[in-house]
């Protein structure tokens, strides 16, 4: 049974429970809108499912994937331009961060992930670069000290030693290095 609201009141509405699962896909063999869905999963991560169809005219499998349609987030470079944002250049950005250094790729895509989870359930459709930077330094200084101060590095504009030093000092009163994190400089 399906519920609707209608000013104040609650209306019951019969609907069989077939008309609700009712997606059929055009074939991609023979272009019938006539098919079955076979198998349907979720996937490892949960955020899409996978169906196995099969059109009843010539017969064809195939598969399809459904997936939550998500909020288009566009950037507001420095220079006042706006883009939208780019899974790939940020990971990019995390990852030249993180070079040569023990972090694996899965832990990068996790930071990846979960910046633009943030970022989405802000519900602001456009995000200055100063946000998304301010993000990616979190991430970074609960992942690793260098690549933290790599990063920092370029987002910040450094312009001298005493630029590092000053960020590494900062890094260290913050809450520093977790017990796996080696430290910066022993003194």
């Amino acid at each position: 049974m399906l519920q609707k609201k209608i000013d104040q009141s609650i209306c019951c509405v019969e609907v069989p429970l077939s008309a609700l699962f009712v997606h059929n896909m055009r074939c991609p063999k023979c272009g019938s809108l006539e098919d079955k869905v076979i198998d349907s999963r979720l996937s490892k991560d949960g955020g899409s499912i996978r169906r196995r169809r099969e059109c009843l005219s010539c017969e064809d499998r195939y598969t399809t994937y459904e997936e939550l349609e998500r909020l288009e987030l566009h950037v507001i470079k420095r220079d006042g331009r706006h883009e939208p944002l780019d899974r790939h250049k940020l990971l990019g950005s995390i990852a030249k961060a993180c070079e040569k250094r023990p972090i694996g790729i899965e832990e990068m895509e996790g930071a990846v992930g979960g910046i633009i989870q943030e970022l989405e359930s802000a519900q602001d459709r456009e995000v200055s670069t100063r946000v998304i930077g301010a993000r990616v330094m979190e991430k970074l200084h609960a992942l690793d000290p260098v690549a933290y101060v790599r990063y920092a590095s370029v987002y910040r504009q450094f312009q001298e030693i005493g630029d590092f030093l000053d960020e590494i000092e900062s890094f260290e009163k913050r809450g520093g290095r977790t017990s796996a994190q080696p430290e910066l400089f022993k003194a």
